[in-house]
This record gives C-alpha cells, sequence and structure tokens, in this order.
C-alpha cells in the first residue's frame, strides 16, 4: 500500500496556501527590497547606522526563532497547531509595516530609536507568522510530489508579490508624491506601504481558511519536545545543514541584488526612470518558468537542477559586470538570464524542508517542524537582512551620498556590489548544495517507515486503552 496516497491536496487548497507567500511578500519584500533605501533616501539616516541596525536586528531573530520554533512545536490551539498564528498575526503585520515607512517629525536620535522599535516589532511579528506557516507544509501533507506542487504554486505567488512591489512600488509612490526620494516622497511611502499592508493581512486571512492540517501529531510528540533539540537536529539531520547555509547564502545574495538594484539602475545606468522595469525583468521569469519546476525536478533531479539554476545566475551577474552600463539592452537581457536561475533555486528550495523534517522524525523520533523552519527561517531573514547590511557597508566604504552625482569610486562599489558579490555568493551555493545527499529514493524510504511507525504506535496505544477499559 502507498504510505502517500491520503496526502493528496486540492488546486484551491494549494492556491489558498499560497496566498499566505504572496500576503508575505507584499509586506516583507517592501522591507528587504526598500526599506535601506527609504531610511538613507527619504528619512535621510546615514547608511551605516542603517547597516548596523540590519545587523543588530538579524542577532535578536538568532535569539528568538528557535524559542518561538519551540512554542510552536509544543503547543496545539482550537484552529490548529500553526494556522492559528495566520489569523491572529495578520492585523499586527500590517500595522507594523506602515509604521516601518512612516517618517514621523523627530530628531536624528530619536529617528534612530523610531527606526530600531518599528523595525524589530516587525520582525517579531514576522517571525511569528513565517515560521507556523512554513511548517504547515508538512501539516498538510507526506507526499513530495505534492509538496513540489504546491511550493511551485507558493513560489509562483511569491513572486507576484515580488513583481508587485518592485514594479509597482516606486510606480504608487511618484505617482502620489511626484517623486520616490527625498522629503517630498515621504507621504507617498507611507500611503503606498498602507494600501500593501492592508491586501496582505486580508490574504492572510484567506490562507487560514483555505488549509487543513493532515498530519496529526501524537499529544506526548509536544511533551517530548525540549529547546536543545534543535540542536541536535545540527548533529544527526545533515540535509537540514546544508539547506540550512543554502538559504542564508541564495537569499543573501537575492536580498543583495534586490536592495543595490534601485542605486544601481538609478546611479551607473542613470536611468531612474526604469526601476519599475528593472525590477520586472527580474520577476518576470517566475511566471513561466515556476510552473515547470516539477517537470525539471522529473527530468534533471533535484541537485542537478540546482547546479544549472545557480550556473545561470552566475552568468546573468558577469554579463553585468563586462559590459557598460549605458548599454540598457545588455543589462536588462543579463537581468533576465540570471533572475532565471535565481528564480527557480530560490523557489524549489523551499520544497526540500518537509524533507528535512521527516528525516529528523526519522533521525530522532522526533518530529520539530516549528524547531526546524524556525532554524531555516532564522537563515532565511539573516540572507534577506545582508540585503541591508552589505549593501549599506559598501555605499559607506566607498563613498556614497544620497541624491546627488556620485564619484566614480561610488559607481565602482554599486557595480561591485551589483555583481561580484552575488558571483562569490552563487559559487559557495553550489559546492553547498553538492552535499545535500538525500535522493527521492532514500526519502520515499524513509516516509514509508515512518509511516509503519506511527501505524505500529497507534495500534498499541489502542491495544493499552483496551486493556485498561476491561480493568
Amino acid at each position: 500500500m502507498d504510505a502517500l496516497k491520503n496526502y493528496k491536496l486540492s488546486m484551491r487548497e494549494k492556491t489558498g496556501y499560497a496566498m499566505g507567500d504572496l500576503a508575505c511578500n507584499l509586506i516583507y519584500t517592501t522591507v528587504c527590497s526598500y526599506l535601506l533605501f527609504f531610511y538613507t533616501n527619504v528619512y535621510g539616516l546615514p547608511a551605516e547606522i542603517v547597516a548596523t541596525m540590519f545587523l543588530v536586528v538579524r542577532v535578536m531573530d538568532a535569539i528568538v526563532d528557535p524559542i518561538v520554533g519551540t512554542f510552536v512545536d509544543k503547543h496545539t490551539f482550537k484552529y490548529g497547531k500553526f494556522r492559528p498564528y495566520l489569523l491572529y498575526g495578520a492585523f499586527p503585520f500590517a500595522v507594523l509595516g506602515i509604521l516601518c515607512f512612516s517618517t514621523p517629525a523627530l530628531s536624528e536620535g530619536a529617528s534612530i530609536l523610531y527606526a530600531y522599535a518599528t523595525y524589530i516589532g516587525l520582525s517579531l511579528v514576522y517571525t511569528t507568522i513565517n515560521i507556523p506557516y512554513g511548517a504547515l507544509t508538512a501539516a498538510m501533507t507526506r507526499d513530495n510530489k505534492e509538496v513540489v506542487s504546491m511550493t511551485s504554486i507558493r513560489m509562483l505567488c511569491a513572486n507576484t508579490g515580488g513583481l508587485i512591489v518592485s514594479f509597482g512600488i516606486p510606480v504608487l509612490v511618484t505617482m502620489i508624491s511626484g517623486s520616490y526620494t527625498g522629503e517630498e516622497s515621504r507621504f507617498g511611502w507611507q500611503v503606498t506601504m498602507g494600501l500593501y499592508s492592508v491586501v496582505g493581512a486580508l490574504l492572510l486571512l484567506y490562507c487560514f481558511s483555505q488549509t487543513k492540517e493532515r498530519i496529526q501529531i501524537d499529544p506526548s510528540n509536544d511533551e517530548k519536545l525540549r529547546f536543545v533539540d534543535v540542536f541536535k537536529q545540527f548533529k544527526v539531520n545533515r540535509p537540514l545543514v546544508v539547506l540550512s547555509l543554502f538559504f542564508i547564502i541564495l537569499f543573501g545574495m537575492m536580498a543583495v541584488m534586490n536592495s543595490i538594484g534601485t542605486y544601481f539602475v538609478t546611479y551607473n545606468c542613470n536611468r531612474p526612470d526604469l526601476i519599475q522595469w528593472y525590477g520586472l525583468i527580474g520577476t518576470l521569469p517566475a511566471f513561466f518558468l515556476l510552473p515547470l519546476v516539477p517537470t525539471f525536478n522529473k527530468l534533471v533531479g533535484k541537485i542537478n537542477l540546482l547546479r544549472i539554476s545557480l550556473a545561470l545566475g552566475i552568468i546573468g551577474c558577469a554579463v553585468t559586470y563586462v559590459v557598460p552600463a549605458e548599454n540598457i539592452t545588455a543589462i536588462m537581457v543579463a537581468r533576465f538570464i540570471g533572475s532565471c536561475g535565481i528564480i527557480v533555486a530560490g523557489g524549489f528550495m523551499w520544497a526540500l524542508i518537509p524533507e528535512t523534517i521527516e528525516y529528523g522524525e526519522y533521525k530522532t523520533g522526533k518530529r520539530l517542524s516549528g524547531m526546524i523552519y524556525a532554524i531555516i527561517g532564522f537563515f532565511f531573514k539573516f540572507g534577506l537582512a545582508l540585503g541591508g547590511i552589505v549593501p549599506g557597508f559598501m555605499l559607506a566604504r566607498f563613498g556614497y551620498v544620497a541624491n546627488q552625482v556620485q564619484t566614480p569610486e561610488a559607481l565602482e562599489g554599486i557595480l561591485l556590489t551589483t555583481t561580484i558579490i552575488p558571483i562569490l555568493f552563487l559559487a559557495l551555493a553550489f559546492i553547498d548544495i553538492c552535499f545535500y545527499g538525500l535522493d527521492d529514493k532514500r526519502y520515499h524510504q524513509i516516509i514509508t517507515e515512518l509511516e509503519q511507525r506511527h501505524q505500529q504506535e497507534s495500534h498499541s496505544a489502542e491495544e493499552g486503552q483496551l486493556a485498561s477499559s476491561t480493568l
């Protein structure tokens, strides 16, 4: 009997689940892509101060994420173990998103404290939503084919959110304020973020209403879990270690490119009118490539698929480095080539997380969905934070000054951050994924054994209850 036959999902449920990532991207991708630019060019904070703030928040995440993951794993509520966080976190997430892009009239010191408070608040709420949202995948199905299918839809929606952010933000801000930079654009940023945040909150509520937790965990599993179990995973769960490193490397690279892209188009290409089109080309391949990811996976296998994708990303960055920035056609073609590879790799990697959860349960006897997503979530968010840390320090190092013509040194710094630094990240990711070591055949064997274990445990529990009732 196929252990996976009872875990098929309807298209409606897959799409409903995917709406959660669209919601998160409307808010958090705006933060990752534009908050550095907003703080330096709109709110007027020094680049080095902002870069330090991004680093501080990620250190805080290193402490908070495993605590949240442990709490999620150890508690089950009326609406399930993971879904309630979507319901109760939607409104606070929206409010803090708006506050992050608001500019109260404060002194420089008070403005820095306000930026810290709102960004930390948003990061905490995002953690309490995103960890259980990600873990919900492993609670909906054990079937890896269904996971890949659902993840492809999820990433399609995530990239739709990215497109709405990258293309829509500059257009809406400029439409409302007449400019996307400088003090005169502050109201436009606040109104635009208000719109995105409200829509994001509503989509989170829709995701909550359309999903179902099918994998029922034995309540004794919650009692057995300890905070230290998260550290044991790093000893026995090699796929998790490899995937965690892959997340921080790849999403670090993506965040750096997203954050520096606005500067590159504005100053190196000298075409600020093309910012939204640069963002569009960076997202557009998702709409025809992500639906094909399950097919690509069948044809070449997961590791080869990731290798090919990373190679395309390297080629795109290399072309951008060697062609003149004034050659807009070549720049856009390079952007398209690199984005094809990066989007496939960035989308497919999410489908591997449930495998690490099942592998961890197989090795330790404990199912740590929340903890493992907390681990992945930390590396994911630290990677995203590199989009503020690396460009922030690079801009400061090469003498960038906001809202003026840049020196040749500053332009060189922007170019290096757009191309050479991402190439280094991609090369590290290429090496890392070679050590994953969990192929489809091995994964199916693990799932079959886990199903047999659960059936034996259920049978033993029923016998115990029957014996108790006869005494």
